[in-house]
This record gives C-alpha cells, structure tokens and sequence, in this order.
C-alpha cells in the first residue's frame, strides 16, 4: 500500500480537517463528553500548538486525529482522504505510512536497543529489506546526534536523550504528520528548548506538518498558532 506518496500535491489544501467531531465514553453510570462539536483545519506544513487545562480534551483530540481512536460522531479527513470507513487494517497502514508520534513519557521499549526501538515502525513496512531498515536507522540517528547511544538501552540515556530516540522513532518512517504529546513535559527547560529547535528544524526543513499539545507558554507562542482547549471545545 502506498498512503503517502502524492502529500506535496496537497499544498492547496488542508492535510487536517476535522469535522463535527465529538466524543463522548459512556459506562451504565455515567456519560463524559470528551469532545463537543470541534472544527479543525491545518495546512501542510503547520506547526500548531494546543493548549487547555488538564483534562480538557486536548489528548483526546491528539489520539483521534492520530487516528488511535475513533470519534463518536463527526469525520476526520487526512492528506485529502476521509478516514471514518477505514477498516483496522487500512488504518494501522495509513498511521505507520504517514504518522509519527512523540509522547511525553516516551515510550521506548526498555528491553530493546536504541537502534531497535527507532527501527520499530520499519518492521511494519512492506517491501524494505533488513540493509534498508538499518540504512534509515543510522541516518536519522546520525542527524539527531545520537549514533553513539544507537547501542545503549533506554535505561542507560538522560531524558532528552530518551525524547531524541522518540523523535528519531518518530521520523524514520518519513512521515507527513508528526503528533507531539507533551513532548517537553519530563524534561528541564535546557533539555526542552533542545526538544523544541529539532521540532521546529524537522517541520522548517523538511515541511512536516506538526500538532503539539503542550501546557508551555512559551513554547506555544513560538509555533504558528495555538488553538485553545476548554471542556472539550475550541475557545480561540
């Protein structure tokens, strides 16, 4: 399957749009409105923030453009592509084709190498061979710095060096999109703003489209626009 090989004829249109959506979890006790009638749209090659008190949604909001999880109502449309009949199958493709994610906890399988947890979404990839996987490997963690870690296990790294992993996890697959959770929160602020300038190097020189929830001020007035969160809805 080839989900993401016309993205740059999308330069026109919005590569996010949300329509409608809400998301309501219900148990036999109690009904929780996660989402209310939220209108989204990203242009490719944004780097948007979004900001709100805990609990209000944002998360939710990251999981369901994600593709992670499936709205109660409203569609969700990526590069052009409307993604509400996709079956489990369709989706994991298009999301390791053309999604990358970064956590704020993340992530890395602790028993594995560096090498190998950044190589994880490769191993879904049809049609690579082994040499091409650990091509893109030693690539991506020769342009983020850390090759020399590619040996180590998780346990053996700082946390920016973790978040670099993530991030290199993250981009091995080339992908259009990256959704960022908190991708600071568990780190200081020199290892944050470190974080940060290789976010904004990722979507400057090579057009990624970036979604970031993030609780930092600071960090959200230096993206292109934040959209504010509140009980589920936009607000601004």
């Amino acid at each position: 399957m080839h989900y993401a090989l016309s993205i740059k004829n999308y330069s026109t249109m919005s590569i996010i749009t949300l329509s409608g959506i809400e998301k309501v979890y219900r148990t036999k006790e109690i009904e929780t409105t996660a989402l209310e009638n939220v209108n989204l749209s990203i242009e490719q090659g944004e780097f948007v923030s979004i900001m709100g008190p805990s609990g209000c949604g944002k998360s939710t909001l990251l999981n369901i453009i994600g593709l992670l999880d499936r709205p109660t109502a409203g569609t969700v449309s990526l590069m052009g592509r409307e993604c509400g009949g996709m079956n489990d199958n369709t989706l994991s493709h298009f999301r390791n084709a053309n999604l990358g994610f970064v956590f704020q906890s993340f992530h890395l399988i602790p028993s594995l190498t560096v090498a190998d947890n950044v190589e994880l979404p490769l191993d879904y990839r049809s049609g690579m061979s082994g040499a091409e996987r650990r091509r893109a490997v030693d690539e991506v963690l020769e342009r983020l710095g850390i090759s020399h870690r590619r040996k180590h296990m998780p346990g053996q790294l700082s946390g920016g060096q973790c978040q670099r992993v993530a991030i290199a996890r993250a981009i091995v697959g080339k992908p259009s999109i990256i959704l960022a959770d908190e991708p600071t929160g568990n780190l200081d602020s020199k290892m944050g703003a470190e974080v940060m300038a290789l976010l904004h190097e990722l979507n400057r020189r090579d057009g990624i489209t970036i979604v970031m929830v993030t609780h930092n001020e600071a960090h959200a007035e230096d993206t292109d626009r934040t959209i504010r969160f509140f009980d589920g809805r936009i607000i601004s």
